[in-house]
C-alpha cells in the first residue's frame, strides 16, 4: 500500500491585526506553508511502507498452483489476450465466492500462486495472485502476477509466472 504523496492546500492565515504589512502577511503565509510541508514530510518518512513491512515476506510459492497452471497450459486451457485485459477478465467477488462455495477453498488455492501462512487454509485472504477465470489461464492475469510480485519482491512468485507465459508463448508458436 505505501504512503501516497498528495497535493495538500493549506488555507491562509487569518489574522486579526490587519495592520500588519502586506509583505508581513506574505511571509506568514509562506512560514506556515513550509511548517505544514515539513510535518507532512516527517509523517510521511516515519509511516512504514509495504516494502518495509516484513509481513509481505510471508508470502510463498504455491507450487500445487504452479503444477496445475501448467497442466492446464499443456491442455490448451489458455486465453491469449492483450496486456492489461484483467481488469475486465478478473473474475468477480461474487463468482469467486460462488465457486468457493461449489468447490471449496483446496480447489480455490489451485488458481493462485501465492499463499499466505499468517492466514488460516479456509480464507480467502491466505490466496494471492489470481491468474485464470477458474476455466482457463489468462495471459493478462499472468502478467498481473507477474507485474506485483515484482512490486512486492516476491522473487519465486515472479519467476514462476515468467515460466508460465514462457509456456503460453511457446504452445502459440511465437513470441508474445
Amino acid at each position: 500500500m505505501g504512503f501516497k504523496r498528495s497535493r495538500v492546500q493549506i488555507p491562509a492565515a487569518r489574522f486579526v491585526n490587519q495592520r500588519r504589512s502586506p509583505a508581513r502577511l506574505n511571509t506568514t503565509k509562506r512560514s506556515t506553508t513550509l511548517l505544514a510541508a515539513a510535518l507532512i514530510f516527517q509523517c510521511a518518512t516515519a509511516l512504514p511502507t509495504d516494502r518495509d513491512d516484513n509481513t509481505f515476506a510471508q508470502v510463498k510459492l504455491n507450487t500445487a498452483a504452479l503444477v496445475y497452471a501448467k497442466e492446464l497450459i499443456g491442455e490448451g486451457h489458455v486465453e491469449v489476450d492483450r496486456k492489461g485485459a484483467w481488469a475486465k477478465d478478473r473474475p468477480s467477488t461474487k463468482l469467486e465466492n460462488e465457486f468457493i462455495r461449489q468447490h471449496g477453498f483446496g480447489e480455490d488455492a489451485r488458481w493462485h500462486p501465492g499463499v499466505d501462512d499468517r492466514y488460516p487454509e479456509n480464507t480467502k485472504r491466505r490466496y494471492k495472485f489470481p491468474y485464470g477465470d477458474f476455466k482457463n489461464v489468462h495471459r493478462c492475469g499472468l502478467l498481473a502476477v507477474q507485474a506485483r510480485a515484482r512490486q512486492y519482491n516476491h522473487s519465486e512468485i515472479e519467476n514462476a509466472a515468467a515460466q508460465l507465459l514462457e509456456m503460453v508463448a511457446s504452445r502459440q508458436g511465437r513470441w508474445l
